[in-house]
């Protein structure tokens, strides 16, 4: 199948603000090429001998994403989410560019960048995400989980996925019933059972992940856990919400601010007494207007986690039964 590549090229400062414009617009996920060293510690939680150097300018990046024929329909969004980017922000050239680029070429673009790497948690314990295509061993003690990025948003190596990642390993406990809302390849319904969830409920809207989620779950001996996949836009309301169901333990949430928002007078339905809300996927300039949703909609702020220019918030539901 042709897919067409598109880039922008952009300045590195500016890298998180292009990737949630495109995110905002429908993009799924990404590609971005600058010329930022590792810092030291990156360096010491990646099993690399070689990091590739690539040949962008200091100070610029690019930052590219794949469609496949049929949906072109999405550029005029991402064209007009630019351009109300440009309005705020200086992201230098910002000028969409395309290519043609084949099936094959496109998923083997990963292996180029997608290495093994390690997220510390806050009890001193690591998780080591391996792609399938290399050979490391994780020091002894460390859980390991095996993941392949494929076409589908999420492998840990985000910074938003790592704060969920975080928050979930101090409060998901053995026996509890956890949602993902937007769980992409699932590696937060891996989390969950890793961390000793009996039953997991699942949620993309992305008919794709799907595949993702399930060839993931295969190669991490989870294939046989109490584990549903729903596909469906729960902001849309209907069939979704009841398939849902409720009385889960924890919600975790990694998606963007203009999706958080409406989700809030929702949650209560799926939520039971003195449940726990993770959401992630939110730029730190973005932070105060979800606190104020959550405020709203009667849940107290627990924590608020920062990495990187982004944050999570952990909530408390209260009494659920109120928010119905």
């Amino acid at each position: 199948m042709q897919y067409t590549k598109y880039s922008i090229r952009t300045k590195t400062e500016a890298e998180d603000l292009v990737c949630a414009a495109l995110s905002e617009a429908g993009i799924m996920g990404f590609e971005i090429e600058d010329s930022v060293p590792f810092t030291e510690q990156e360096l010491k939680e990646i099993f690399v001998d070689e990091v590739p150097v690539k040949q962008i300018p200091q100070g610029e990046a690019v930052i590219s994403f794949y469609l496949e024929e049929g949906s072109e329909d999405l550029i005029p969004a991402v064209e007009e989410a630019l351009n109300r980017l440009k309005e705020t922000a200086d992201i230098g050239e910002g000028r969409l560019s395309s290519s043609k680029s084949d099936d094959a070429d496109w998923l083997n673009r990963w292996k180029d960048y997608f290495h093994a790497f390690s997220i510390s948690l806050y009890d001193g314990r690591k998780i080591c995400v391996v792609p399938s295509w290399e050979e490391e061993e994780a020091p002894e003690g460390d859980m390991v989980w095996h993941i392949d990025p494929g076409t589908a948003f999420g492998t840990g190596a985000h910074e938003t996925t790592q704060l969920c990642i975080r928050e979930m390993g101090s409060l998901v406990l053995p026996g509890m019933r956890v949602l993902d809302l937007g769980t992409g390849s699932g590696i937060l319904s891996m989390a969950a059972f890793y961390f000793g969830a009996d039953t997991v409920t699942a949620v993309d809207i992305d008919p794709n992940a799907e595949a993702a989620v399930l060839d993931n779950f295969e190669k991490n001996g989870l294939s046989g856990r109490d584990f549903r996949l729903l596909i469906g836009d729960v902001l849309e309301g209907g069939e979704i919400l009841k398939q849902i169901g409720g009385d889960y333990d924890v919600l975790v949430a990694n998606i963007l601010p203009p999706v958080l928002i409406p989700l809030v007078p929702l949650m209560g339905s799926f939520l039971k007494e003195d449940s726990r809300v993770i959401f992630s996927g939110i730029l730190i300039e973005k932070k105060e207007q979800v606190i104020q949703a959550l405020k709203e909609g009667g849940y107290r702020v627990m924590a608020e986690k920062e990495q990187g220019e982004w944050c999570s918030l952990t909530a408390e539901a209260g009494n659920a039964s109120l928010l119905r």
